[in-house]
């Protein structure tokens, strides 16, 4: 329980009133970057009823939000469990041959994990359907799987000749459908796979799923 005494002089703001893109993270407050998220997910997903001006949680979300909150959510939980990694959401440079880049959009990572010369992108993926289906047939997003390669190979070129190990993995929030990915394909040398993250179950739970990914990929 909150001791009342440690919030005094604190005041009550309408939540309509917050300017959340004004808030600026620093290194003295950015412990709370996932929590002040989970508030404005929260807050912006609230509908006002007619009983007594209660608020409601909405019965749906902007896929587009739940999207960056797992995206944060997975990003912040190696930053807190994984000291010992370096966990980023670091932008990849091209491999130019002649250096020049000009139009080329900026290649950003969800999350990247590295272990001196061991590296798993993880790109976050939270879609109502995991897959797409045709004529009966599930595939992959192809978008997505293009999208976790080139990241996979740009990456990979940096190390040059020193022995060096670049994996990629899309990390799909699981859902209730029958057909669920959970496939590694060895392309051009690099591991790249297909998994989903259970979230209907504890945090230990959870966190067991998150803790396999990193000690599979990453152990030294």
């Amino acid at each position: 329980m909150v001791n009342p005494e440690r919030c005094a002089g604190v005041d009550t703001i309408e939540p309509a009133s917050i300017r959340w893109s004004t808030i600026r993270f620093q290194r003295s407050n950015q412990s709370y970057r996932m929590l002040i998220s989970l508030c404005q997910f929260i807050l912006e997903g609230m509908l006002l009823t007619t009983d007594h001006g209660e608020y409601r949680i909405a019965s749906f979300v902007d896929e587009q939000r739940m999207c960056r909150l797992y995206e944060k959510f997975i990003l912040e939980y190696y930053s807190k469990e994984y000291p010992t990694l370096k966990v980023r959401a670091s932008q990849i440079p091209w491999a130019l041959d002649d250096g020049i880049g000009t139009m080329l959009p900026v290649m950003q990572s969800d999350i990247t994990l590295s272990n001196g010369n061991k590296v798993l992108i993880i790109d976050a993926k939270y879609y109502a359907h995991s897959t797409q289906v045709q004529y009966d047939k599930h595939t992959l997003h192809s978008n997505n799987l293009y999208q976790i390669f080139t990241y996979v190979k740009n990456k990979d070129s940096e190390f040059g000749d020193k022995p060096h190990e670049v994996s990629g993995m899309l990390l799909y929030a699981q859902t209730d459908e029958a057909v669920q990915p959970n496939q590694t394909y060895l392309m051009s040398g690099n591991k790249i796979s297909v998994r989903t993250l259970d979230l209907n179950c504890d945090f230990s739970e959870i966190a067991m799923q998150l803790n396999a990914i990193a000690d599979s990929f990453l152990a030294a």
